[in-house]
């Protein structure tokens, strides 16, 4: 961002008083670091001092002597002040205006010192430009002015006392001491416009850094706040869910027991039939015959017409009452096998939550055969039941899931056969093992030539609620599936396309019965 965008954004007050901070302590933090490497500079020069001293003092103003000149201890004495006072000033009160002032003042007459030293060789002179352009470091201005009066008092001075200290001459122009004064003012000039521009870039990064700050606070706020949002929208989702869950067993159960009520249904329907068409009035009628005549039975079963016929009536009706309990006790079992297995559909929804399967021993093709008869396809004449069943033995497994499974699949092919209407009508179910040597699987396989599943729909035919019949409801295929992989078993289906028909494999592990004999199968 630049300064100009910087200067583009609305004022806040907050990001104001937060880069006016952060400045503040960027500023302290140049400060601070500047004041130590002065720090360490004064002590350098000192020591660079009296060792030029040293070397140079014998030919400085006297040739002739070469004991240790004054100059040797001005550098050892006066050296020591300048450096002494701003590194003790660095080191206790670092960052403190008073302590850059000190050294801006100190190092420029540590550039005296040299100078003087030096004989006021113009070489020398350089180190005051050298310190200034050091002083810049500080970044700010105010520290150049401290200097350039310090520079401009000491030439004066020593213009006017020592000339020669300073301009290596004994009787300089006046207003030399001035020219040299300009020449630091110019210098000057440069070096105070680069500290304010490095002011107004410091300013320009605090008040960016603020405004991110400030914006990392927004944000930071915002993921809380959306973070709590999606937490709250998470709890609502399981709640959400829980009662989809419910709603989905629910409508699983009364699925299941729909296509069970048919069966109950069919053998409700069957039962009253017989009763209606019963023998039994006729049996009736033949008793009030014989009261009527109770004083001459043996005449009249002897004599009379109607009395001759009796004895073959009763054998006649007996064999006919006989076939007639037969076909009661028949749709009985049935009926009491469809309420069975209904009260086993709302067991096992009951349970559902505990993830128990109830493995009991069962005959495989018998549970087909059930769930035909349940289904009311045994009896149809119009349907072409083909059976196609391996001998496998009494195994172990969830039975009535299964059974729930074979009538869904057994139902949905009667369904597409009746809205196809091919010629001839037909169900092929198939029951074989995985391995005829080792079943460790069996296969229940219904297959279908009626109206076919569309390629598209394949993917999707086992999701809740996805159904292709008009009347559906999506519920029978998908709580099917969810049955088959309770028991560590898999439904698929497979189709070539509308009109030509479907096939559904149910294929679950098993447990073969060893011990004990297949009982009340």
């Amino acid at each position: 961002m630049t300064q100009s965008q910087v200067q583009n954004i609305p004022v806040n007050p907050e990001v104001q008083a937060r880069a006016a901070v952060l400045l503040a302590e960027h500023e302290h933090a140049i400060w601070t670091r500047t004041d130590k490497l002065f720090g360490r500079l004064l002590l350098f020069e000192w020591l660079a001092s009296i060792a030029l001293a040293m070397i140079r003092a014998p030919y400085i103003w006297d040739a002739q002597l070469h004991s240790i000149h004054q100059h040797v201890w001005m550098a050892v004495v006066f050296g020591g002040m300048l450096s002494i006072f701003p590194v003790a000033l660095a080191s206790s009160l670092p960052g403190k205006a008073i302590t850059r002032h000190v050294v801006a003042a100190s190092q420029l007459l540590m550039s005296a010192l040299f100078i003087h030293i030096g004989d006021g060789r113009i070489e020398m002179h350089f180190h005051v430009f050298g310190s200034l352009a050091f002083l810049a470091f500080y970044r700010d201005w105010r520290v150049l002015i401290t200097a350039t009066v310090v520079v401009l008092i000491d030439h004066v001075l020593r213009s006017i006392y020592l000339p020669q200290s300073v301009f290596g001459v004994l009787k300089p122009d006046i207003w030399r001491a001035f020219e040299h004064a300009g020449w630091v003012v110019f210098e000057d000039i440069f070096l105070i416009s680069s500290c304010l521009q490095g002011a107004r870039e410091m300013r320009g990064i605090a008040e960016n850094r603020a405004l991110l700050e400030l914006s990392y606070r927004d944000v930071e706020n915002k993921v809380i706040e959306r973070t709590r949002q999606l937490k709250d929208a998470q709890a609502d989702l399981v709640k959400v869910a829980r009662s989809a869950g419910i709603a989905e067993v629910a409508t699983s159960v009364l699925h299941n027991v729909g296509n069970v009520l048919n069966s109950v249904n069919v053998s409700a329907n069957v039962l009253t039939d017989h009763l209606r068409r019963s023998e039994l009035p006729n049996l009736s009628r033949v008793g009030q015959i014989l009261d009527e005549h109770q004083l001459d039975l043996p005449q009249f079963l002897s004599t009379d017409e109607r009395g001759k016929m009796i004895p073959g009536f009763i054998k006649e009706l007996a064999s006919c009452l006989d076939e007639e309990h037969r076909q009661i006790v028949s749709e009985i079992n049935s009926l009491a096998a469809g309420i069975d297995h209904i009260k086993q559909i709302v067991a096992a929804q009951q349970t559902l939550a505990k993830r128990v399967n109830i493995d009991t021993p069962a005959q495989p093709a018998k549970l087909m055969e059930t769930a035909l008869v349940m289904q009311g396809i045994a009896s149809r004449t119009d349907i072409a039941v083909i059976r196609r069943f391996d001998s496998i033995p009494p195994v172990k497994f969830d039975q009535h899931k299964v059974l729930q499974i074979l009538i869904n699949l057994i139902s949905n092919a009667s369904q597409s056969v009746s809205v196809a209407n091919p010629s001839q009508k037909q169900i092929v179910l198939n029951l074989s093992c995985d391995d005829a040597a080792d079943c460790k699987r069996v296969r229940f396989i219904v297959t279908d030539n009626g109206s076919g599943i569309a390629p598209e729909n394949l993917a999707r035919i086992f999701s809740h609620g996805f159904t292709t019949k008009p009347t559906g409801h999506g519920f029978g295929l998908h709580s099917a599936a969810n049955a088959a992989q309770e028991m560590g078993g898999l439904l698929t289906a497979a189709s070539d396309g509308l009109g030509m028909g479907a096939s559904f494999t149910l294929q679950i592990p098993i447990f073969p019965v060893l011990a004990e004999p297949l009982c009340n199968q």
